[in-house]
């Protein structure tokens, strides 16, 4: 059955229905980073807001993740040529949820690449979700247009497929739904979690990047760096 999971809740909806709330919202992050803003409803018609981001580089545009509401693809693209000058070449998914991957079989057909671990992959075949053209099977750094990306596993969390993408140029931690947001106070949707297993993910991270000057989590706000901290210090108190 084909899901569309809330990975990170706050205790009250941002929006309901009959509310006025952006579709799509972008704000500059660093360099040429970028963090765009989709709403999904995660249920009686509460709307709650999901962070992806993309580079823009001399080759084209990355998508780190897609629009949860994929109503927004389109105009994210539109919005990106008319704002950079420059086409979205691919995308890159961070797990298998649908605020991650809603869109990548449109993105295929408009002749962009798409990709995710092999482990999302299957996942996403599984549950019917949109999944990547194409897969890798261990940590893979991808070179574009002059940027190294990081995709990196760095173990079972609030999916047991979860990757970050890192720049380490920039020391930008770009964590999906692993990393919760220091707004956040729970841990949201873990249906699909391992809370056994989650609390040494975090750890992997802190020894792996131990300087993080931006760390954007998959819901809410990503002013502070401190989500890696602030997700294992919600885990300990979950546990």
């Amino acid at each position: 059955m084909k899901r569309t999971l809330l990975s990170s809740l706050l205790l009250v909806p941002l929006f309901t229905v009959g509310q006025d709330y952006p579709k799509l919202a972008i704000q500059h992050l660093t360099d040429n980073f970028y963090v765009y803003t989709t709403y999904g409803d995660s249920g009686g018609g509460q709307m709650f807001p999901s962070n992806s981001m993309y580079l823009v580089t001399d080759e084209g545009v990355v998508l780190f993740d897609t629009p949860w509401d994929r109503s927004q693809l389109l105009p994210l693209i539109d919005s990106i040529r008319v704002r950079h000058g420059k086409p979205v070449i691919m995308a890159i998914a961070t797990h298998f949820h649908d605020d991650s991957t809603a869109g990548l079989e449109k993105l295929k057909q408009m002749g962009m690449k798409t990709f995710s671990s092999r482990m999302t992959y299957e996942l996403c075949e599984k549950e019917n979700n949109d999944k990547a053209e194409f897969f890798f099977w261990n940590d893979t750094t991808f070179h574009v247009g002059g940027y190294a990306i990081e995709a990196y596993y760095p173990g079972k969390g609030h999916t047991k497929d979860n990757i970050v993408l890192w720049v380490d140029a920039h020391k930008v931690l770009y964590g999906g739904c692993l990393i919760k947001s220091t707004e956040n106070t729970s841990l949201g949707f873990i249906g699909d979690a391992n809370l056994e297993e989650w609390p040494a993910t975090m750890q992997r991270l802190l020894d792996k990047y131990p300087v993080r000057h931006y760390v954007v989590p998959g819901h809410f706000g990503w002013e502070s760096n401190q989500g890696v901290e602030h997700t294992l210090k919600l885990l300990q108190e979950h546990k």
